[in-house]
């Protein structure tokens, strides 16, 4: 749209070149007219112009010479590159919104799939369970209590499952694109481009903000240029064809054609300044620009500290979660042995599988906000996340 209304107005502005034709056309009646106080030999005054008098004319005027017409045209065209500019800048939020919706999906996702092992770990036992109890080697209640530990997984299973339609239904809201229920999300791997970024974000011009402030510094050129071009002289011819009465011979009584032609100079020689002050505005203008873009860098540099800093801890984290689920493993399959030997009770077989599943949660919650940091990172430079 900002293309079209541009092409428009540039229309408009080579349309200045064309010939201008006017028609203009006036009557009148006066009380009084120019005379000469002396009579012809018949009486009648010598000279006595008529009192309504009409004219009708077309006028021709075509520029010769006019710099403020290829000034407006690069103007225009640094304001649409600017409006644009602005535009890139505006919907560049987004982006970040399709982080987060992109990432809370993720990790409801990664929940689920660490859900199901432990789901499968518990309809496992519960066969075992269920069929030592029609044995007679263990008790009921203790297939029971399995059994309503596999039913609240169920039910958490459920719950990410909704939570994850709702997070890819926002998904599919943000980027246009259908999203299904049985799609899987990919953990971005992100390592090396953040790795990069992160060597670079000093240097890093990538958001489209810089963008803007470079259209909108070539715009006030443009203006300037504009300010300057209208001091210069233009030069234009002028032609008139008509008809009226009196004609060109004021003195006449008589319907006449007439027609004139002529070259038209015009040069605003005294201004009061205002150009001068114009570009003087228009360079604090520019001083305004830089010191945005000043403010947007240092901004950007202290939103990538804290990304930076979850960055390491979260590697460190995942190092860790490694160590601890294979621990938990290791005591849950002792556990496991022990159960079926009748050692320990089903309560604290139960919470050994509590322990291991929110260990493998927290692995998948870290893994995502890893992915997640590397993600924010990279939009918060302004670079692609693929």
């Amino acid at each position: 749209m900002l293309e079209s209304q541009s092409a428009l107005r540039q229309r408009n502005i080579a349309a200045s070149w064309l010939p201008a034709v006017n028609v203009d056309g006036q009557t009148q009646y006066q009380s009084d007219v120019a005379h000469v106080p002396l009579a012809a030999p018949t009486g009648r005054p010598l000279f006595s112009p008529p009192k309504a008098t009409f004219d009708t004319a077309v006028r021709v005027d075509q520029r010769l010479f006019d710099p403020t017409v290829s000034a407006q045209q690069r103007l225009e065209r640094a304001q649409l590159a600017e409006q644009q500019a602005r535009v890139r800048a505006t919907l560049f939020p987004l982006r970040q919104q399709v982080n987060e919706a992109y990432f809370a999906a993720l990790a409801l996702q990664a929940r689920s799939s660490a859900l199901e092992a432990a789901i499968t770990d518990l309809e496992g036992r519960l066969r075992e369970t269920t069929a030592r109890v029609t044995e007679g080697v263990a008790l009921a209640a203790d297939a029971a209590a399995i059994e309503a530990a596999l039913l609240e997984r169920r039910q958490d299973a459920l719950e990410l499952q909704a939570g994850r339609r709702v997070a890819l239904a926002h998904l599919a809201d943000l980027t246009g694109l259908p999203i299904a229920d049985g799609d899987t999300l990919a953990v971005p791997r992100l390592d090396a481009p953040v790795a990069r970024a992160r060597q670079e974000s000093a240097d890093l011009r990538a958001r489209p903000e810089y963008a803007l402030f470079a259209r909108t510094r070539e715009r006030v050129a443009g203006q300037q240029a504009l300010a300057s071009a209208q001091e210069r002289p233009r030069v234009m011819t002028f032609g008139r064809v008509g008809v009226g009465r009196p004609g060109l011979n004021f003195a006449s009584d008589e319907v006449e054609g007439y027609g004139l032609g002529g070259v038209r100079v015009q040069w605003n020689a005294w201004n009061w300044g205002v150009p001068a002050r114009e570009r003087a505005a228009l360079d604090e203008q520019s001083r305004i620009v830089s010191a945005d873009e000043a403010a947007l860098a240092k901004t950007l540099r202290d939103a990538v500290r804290p990304d930076e800093a979850a960055l390491d801890r979260l590697r460190d984290t995942l190092t860790l979660d490694d160590r601890i689920i294979a621990l938990r493993e290791q005591v849950s399959r002792s556990t496991d042995v022990r159960f079926r030997e009748g050692v320990v009770t089903v309560s604290d077989y139960l919470a050994r599988v509590a322990d291991l599943q929110r260990a493998r949660f927290a692995k998948a919650d870290h893994e995502v906000q890893l992915a997640q940091a590397g993600a924010r990172l990279l939009t918060t430079l302004g670079l692609e996340v693929r």
